[in-house]
Formats: structure tokens, sequence, C-alpha cells
């Protein structure tokens, strides 16, 4: 089975990650993975970070002549922004005179508070470095080989984001009838992720996409941030993946895990499952038809997952963030060592990641998929899991 294991701060000098568990044969390259490195750092109201970092993928083992060679697969991505931060976060002790100023001032929201308690620390920037972010940038490079996987069995992911702020709450209707016509393609998920990257908010919707970046600019303007809502898609799915029998193996449980450890993510949605909440079930339950010995549903109100399992239709989640917790402007907060009030300090950040995180919720829900197909069909090597799959496929279309 698929394991990710990540290291690094986010002004250290590098973030490594091992991704184990890929199948022999599956052809990869540091192109591929710099493609959607590339893409996690788009959007509109990045920070000045991104300005600074150019990811690149180093693959440090696990690939021989450009495929996998089932072993332990080892990446890593350097840290530019490391020249000016060698003496903060050295490894090596440092010299007294080179004394660093510590922080014991917390940001409301953020993992600052319980993190000083929780490691007894007497400086938050132990915190702040593997908190931060900047961690998905390796998740995105070890998830991307897991992606690449899928995508050899035709499964593909994509995404969209469908709200910032208070744009597009409104719209949600408009933005879906576009969805419809390109999900049930066969690799529907990739034609609305592409559409979505000619955006810069990742919105599908022109007119959309202006308020969205209103809503962005009023944000900067005012010292503050804004959260948003995203979707993910995933087309190309047989019936079957994941099991009811026990708690820990519902694919549905496994996926809103994935999705909820991205940092400010507070909430998953599984199809439309609060506008469901509204209704009775014979207005929310998927009826099941068949003509011409073909089985078939008209609606998709349960996102593709029923019971734990995929059900044959494209899965749909929907995740919000939350606003970034770094303000600008600073909240009320307390120091810490002085235990006195003040203003919380400011990190540089980003004034909206919404465009981002749903890139990066693309990428790490793939190992859970992958797993998924693992687990379902076996396989050592690219071509006996390819068979096995291909024997046992089935899916409504």
């Amino acid at each position: 089975m698929i394991r990710i294991l990540t290291a690094g701060e986010s002004h250290g000098q590098a973030l490594v990650g091992i991704i184990e568990g890929i199948p022999a044969g599956l052809e990869i390259s540091a192109e591929y993975i710099n493609f959607h490195l590339k893409r996690r750092q788009m959007g509109y109201g990045r920070g000045g970070r991104m300005k600074i970092e150019s990811d690149k993928v180093e693959i440090i083992s696990g690939v021989r002549f450009g495929k996998t060679i089932g072993g332990p697969i080892a990446l890593m991505i350097k840290n530019k922004d490391w020249e000016n931060w060698k003496t903060k976060m050295s490894v090596e002790k440092i010299a007294e005179s080179e004394e660093i100023e510590k922080i014991t001032i917390p940001r409301p929201g953020h993992a600052d508070f319980a993190g000083y308690f929780k490691y007894g620390f007497d400086d938050i920037r132990n915190v702040i470095e593997r908190a931060s972010a900047r961690e998905t940038a390796i998740r995105v490079a070890c998830s991307s080989v897991a992606r690449k996987l899928l995508e050899e069995l035709g499964i593909f992911i994509g995404s969209h984001v469908i709200q910032i702020g208070y744009a597009g709450f409104e719209n949600r209707e408009k933005i879906d009838r576009k969805i419809q016509k390109l999900i049930h393609k066969p690799r529907g998920a990739l034609e609305i992720s592409l559409l979505a990257d000619k955006s810069e908010v990742r919105c599908i919707d022109r007119a959309i996409e202006t308020e969205m970046k209103n809503v962005i600019k009023e944000a900067m303007k005012n010292g503050d941030t804004v959260g948003g809502v995203f979707e993910v898609i995933v087309t190309g799915l047989p019936v079957g993946l994941g099991s009811y029998v026990q708690w820990d193996r519902r694919l549905d449980g496994l996926l809103a895990q994935a999705i909820m450890s991205i940092q400010a993510v507070k909430g998953v949605e599984i199809g439309s499952a609060f506008e469901n909440a509204k209704k009775f079930g014979s207005e929310v339950h998927d009826e099941i038809f068949v003509k011409n010995g073909k089985i078939y549903r008209k609606t998709n109100r349960a996102g593709g997952l029923e019971g734990g399992m995929t059900n044959g239709q494209p899965i749909v989640l929907r995740a919000a963030m939350k606003p970034i917790a770094t303000v600008v402007k600073g909240l009320s907060s307390v120091d810490l060592k002085a235990l006195k009030p003040i203003k919380s300090r400011y990190e540089r950040s980003d004034f909206c990641a919404v465009p981002s995180a749903s890139v990066i919720a693309e990428s790490v829900i793939a190992p859970v998929i992958a797993n998924a197909i693992l687990e379902k069909f076996g396989g050592d090597n690219l071509r006996e899991l390819k068979k096995n799959f291909k024997s046992a496929f089935f899916t409504l279309w």
C-alpha cells in the first residue's frame, strides 16, 4: 500500500518526502511533478514567498531510466529562501553573539498557541516552520506520483473554485451547469481542471472570477484575508472501491480526512450533502434505471459514494477553507512570555490561498484512491495492475 512521509521546515534547507508502495514500471519524471508544483503556486492573492520560490523537485531514488522500480521514491524540493535564514534556522548551535529574537505572540487561528504549549517551546518559530502550508509543496510532489498511476488507468482528478468570500455563493447553480457538461466525459475531471487553470482564481466562469478578484482586492486593501470553497472531482472510477465492512476502510471517510489535513480547511462535503439535509429522502437519493441492458442514474447527489464505496459515478467533494490566520492589521492576542495583551504579529503570508488549496486537494486524494485501487485489484508492477483493473472494470457512465 502507498505511504507518504514528509519532512522539512518552511525556511529550512529543503522539503523532503518519501512515497512507498508505487508499483514498478510507472513512467514518472521531474517534469510531470513540476507541472503540478507550478499549479500549486498560482492564484490571485498569493504572498511574497511565491515571488521567491519556483519549486522544482529532485528525484533522489526509486526511479531508474524514467520508470519506478518498486522501491521507496525519495523526493526533494530545495528552499531558495534558505540563504536568508541560515542563522535563524541553523541545525547546529549558534554563537551567543548571534542571539535570535524569540517569538512569543501567537496568531489567533494558527497552530502557534497550541503548538507552543504542546511541545514545551519558548519560541513559536518552531511551530510556524513545520505547521506552515509550505509543507504542502512536498505533499503535492509525492502525491503526483500516485496521480500519475491513476492516469495510467484512465482515472483523472480535477478541481475548481466555486466561492471566495461572499463571491460565487449565490451563483453556484450557474457554475454547476457548466460542470455537468464536462463531468461525464472520460477525461472530464482533467478538462475541468485545465479550464480552471486559465483563471487566476481557478473559477470557470469569467463574470464570477471578476467578483472573486474584487473580494480579494478588498481584503488586501484592508490588510485582511479571505477564504472560500472549492470542488474536487474524480472521473473514470469503477464501482466498489472502498468498503462498508469496517469504519477505517470507508472511502468517504478516508477522502474527507485527506482533504481536512490541508492547512486551513475546516469542512468537507460529499456531493450535495448540506443541501440534501434540508430535503426528504425521496428528493435526495439517486434513483437507479436500466435501458437496453445498461444501468444508469439521472442524478449524482451522493457525490459518487454510497456506503463508503464508489458507485461508478464521478466523485464530487467540496471543501471550505477558512481565511488565512496571518492578518496584516493584527488581531487581539497575548504575549505568552510577559502575559500581557498585544496585537498579533505579521508573518509573511497570502491574502487568499483558495485556488492553491484546490490544487493541493487534487493531489492529496490521489494516494487515497490509488490505495483503494491497489487493495481491490493488486499488482506489484504496472502491467499486472492494468490487466487486473481492466478485467473487472465496471462504471456507470
